[in-house]
């Protein structure tokens, strides 16, 4: 039998000798640059335009979180169809699609309603190609070597979600308060990374299209997965469930007075941190392991979480977006990969699909909770609450080994 590593089923590296980043890889890597340039040019605003058309910071919560749950149940099913027909570039292509075609749709009518729809297309499409697509990377490396290729992955993508807002805050510089054209402006880089998309290849040989899909037959998985996969997702779960939408530090910081320049340039520089330590903490989690590397994470969050509950001068809170975006490097990319490693190659999509149909359940609660914790009791108790969830977390998951 392969040699194992410590947190995974699969064959370690030394079974395996391969190229790290593949052009498949790079591709994929592509299209979540452009596509998050166009997404996180519209997110670090999209608090302040929601604000501005009537939406309470309740109502904001909701609306994150409905958008997070649909994501997550399509994310379920499809990553199920995926591993069901043996295909993953069509999910990937079909999911980029939606979202670049749903995002700018948001300012069309000022109706909450027209508002929730779009905002859930363009979640339904991250749920159609989030599965297939990290089931696409999964498949181009071995177990000992996910923590860099994902990281490579989260990297490329953080980027985008540097970009993205740096082009916001330009435009809204010269142009204050003009969102509409902004939201109009995402479709480019959008379109690109969808025309990128038409450069993947399926390399997959099982599954048959013939098969039955119920939607949810993707919950079956989590009963019959490896008790290492099971004991995993219950902790990355339990910390999502106190984990709301980062929309809450945005608002955190708006909420203290500081203008949207400021705003948006925080958000700018988490990510910049964010992406420039992914690929790195992906090769520390190679090195000293997937879960010391995650449980590591988990503890930045806590210290920024109590921290910024205090903090008022805005270099300070600046420090703690810096050791956000470590924090973030740490656990995103590297969860992923963790995930990956407790589950057979043909059921890689199911596996994502099923943890993150999951996290984004527990995200919807999470936002909609930290909203109403803000609304009736104080937005610093919502800071509060979330550390003392993301302790627990990190006691279940560092008081138990997983089985191999």
């Amino acid at each position: 039998m392969p040699p194992y590593d410590k947190f995974s089923i699969a064959p370690s590296a030394k079974a395996v000798n391969i190229r790290h980043l593949t052009r498949t890889i790079w591709l994929v890597s592509l299209v979540s640059l452009f596509t998050d340039v166009a997404s996180e040019m519209l997110y670090p605003v999209m608090p302040i335009y929601l604000s501005s058309i009537g939406f309470s910071i309740v109502w904001i919560g909701l609306l994150e979180g409905v958008a997070e749950a649909t994501a997550g149940l399509s994310k379920g099913f499809f990553g199920r169809w995926s591993d069901v027909t043996g295909k993953r570039v069509p999910f990937v292509r079909v999911g980029y699609l939606l979202s670049a075609v749903a995002k700018p749709l948001i300012i069309a009518a000022a109706n909450p309603l027209w508002v929730f729809f779009c905002r859930t297309a363009d979640r339904l499409g991250k749920g159609i190609r989030t599965g297939a697509r990290d089931a696409l990377l999964s498949a181009e490396t071995d177990a000992a070597n996910k923590g860099k290729v994902f990281g490579f992955h989260r990297g490329m993508d953080t980027l985008g979600a540097a970009v993205g807002p740096a082009l916001a805050l330009l435009w809204l510089w010269q142009n204050p308060g003009s969102y509409h054209k902004l939201f109009l402006f995402a479709v480019i880089p959008g379109l690109l990374a969808v025309a990128l998309t038409l450069l993947l290849k399926d390399k997959l040989t099982h599954g048959t299209v013939k098969a039955k899909m119920r939607w949810w037959d993707f919950l079956h998985y989590y009963k019959s997965a490896p008790d290492a996969y099971r004991h995993t997702v219950n902790g990355l779960l339990l910390f999502t469930l106190f984990n709301s939408s980062d929309v809450f530090l945005l608002l955190l910081l708006k909420w203290r007075g500081f203008s949207d320049q400021q705003v948006i340039g925080a958000y700018i520089f988490y990510n910049l941190v964010y992406a420039l330590f992914s690929y790195p903490m992906g090769k520390l989690g190679d090195a000293i392991g997937l879960k010391k590397t995650f449980l590591g994470g988990l503890t930045l969050f806590i210290v920024v979480y109590v921290t910024i509950a205090f903090a008022q001068n805005f270099y300070i809170l600046l420090g703690l977006f810096f050791l956000y975006g470590i924090y973030a490097a740490m656990t995103d990319g590297i969860s992923k990969a963790w995930v990956t490693n407790l589950c057979k190659t043909e059921d890689t999509a199911t596996a994502v699909g099923t943890y993150t149909a999951f996290a984004s359940i527990a995200t919807m609660l999470a936002s909609l909770t930290a909203g109403l914790i803000w609304r009736f009791a104080a937005p610093e108790a919502t800071f509060f609450v979330t550390a003392g969830g993301a302790a627990l977390a990190a006691l279940y998951l560092g008081s138990k080994k997983p089985s191999r």
